[in-house]
């Protein structure tokens, strides 16, 4: 059984015909006919039958499919990896707008450190083989790899009262307070802000704005640690206990793992979480 071989039964199966299979892979029908009963022979199973219109697939088919799915793909990425003149590996990953600079940075950093010759490329949003997110941003059909675990906190401008309060002496509900309506974090968040709309001082699209709108004077914000550390228009102060926090790590398709840079930095990652946020 060769690489040749999968792709056959891969066409067919996907295909469920013979004369589209040929098609799709330029060979003529008895060629194709002739691999496939060569790949039943060696496995010693029945993976098609034929029909009218088109082929049934056997119960083995369906067993081998994935299998022979992630078999090509490994191929496939492992001969581009070797044509590849300057022996890179490819890699996409899309950012979340939320994320903290320091994490991407230190993202990036060791995913070089675990795969030297990663050709990596960084996407806004939603894109690319995986992204790099928050855990509540994930999609109900991906899974997640934790990186980080941070707590929010209450971020105030310089010149604000509370500034110059005690690190401890924190207290809610805020009466001036920049919220985000539309950011999955909103409703958990709500109950240590004011409760009337005059306790609202404005309104963010992403934590980041709220960030800004912080830096700039116009209220309070509840931010994560990683967000706000390096900003120097801005001070922090530790909410009270228990504090909210977030998860930041990889959101990504099981597919996904089909990929040997997606698979290599999802083992690395498993053994090497910098669960520690980092200041910017």
């Amino acid at each position: 059984m060769d690489i040749r071989h999968l792709k056959a039964f891969l066409a067919v199966f996907e295909e469920r015909n013979i004369t589209g299979a040929a098609q799709r892979l330029f060979v003529s029908q008895p060629t194709l006919s002739v691999t496939i009963k060569q790949l039943e022979k060696e496995l010693g199973a029945t993976l098609f039958a034929r029909q009218p219109r088109g082929v049934e697939v056997s119960d083995e088919a369906r067993v081998l499919y994935p299998q022979a799915r992630r078999m090509v793909a490994e191929a496939e990425a492992l001969s581009r990896l070797l044509r590849s003149r300057q022996d890179h590996a490819p890699l996409t990953l899309g950012i979340e707008g939320d994320v903290a600079d320091s994490q991407v940075e230190a993202f990036v950093r060791m995913a070089h450190q675990a795969l030297s010759h990663l050709l990596l490329t960084l996407e806004e949003g939603c894109q690319g083989d995986g992204r790099l997110a928050v855990e509540e941003m994930c999609c109900k059909d991906e899974l997640f790899l934790q990186l980080w675990d941070e707590s929010y906190v209450l971020a105030l401008p310089v010149e604000h009262p509370m500034a110059g309060a005690e690190a401890g002496e924190v207290w809610t509900p805020i009466d001036d307070g920049i919220t985000c309506p539309q950011h999955p974090s909103h409703q958990r968040l709500m109950a240590l802000y004011g409760r009337s709309p005059e306790a609202v001082a404005g309104h963010a699209g992403s934590l980041k704005q709220a960030l800004h709108m912080v830096a700039a004077g116009i209220g309070v914000a509840m931010l994560p640690q990683s967000l706000v550390s390096g900003n120097d228009r801005v001070v922090t102060r530790a909410l009270p206990l228990p504090a909210p926090t977030r998860r930041v790590g990889l959101c990504y398709a099981a597919q996904a793992l089909e990929l040997l840079t997606m698979r290599g930095l999802h083992e690395y990652f498993q053994s090497h979480r910098p669960l520690t946020v980092e200041a910017a």
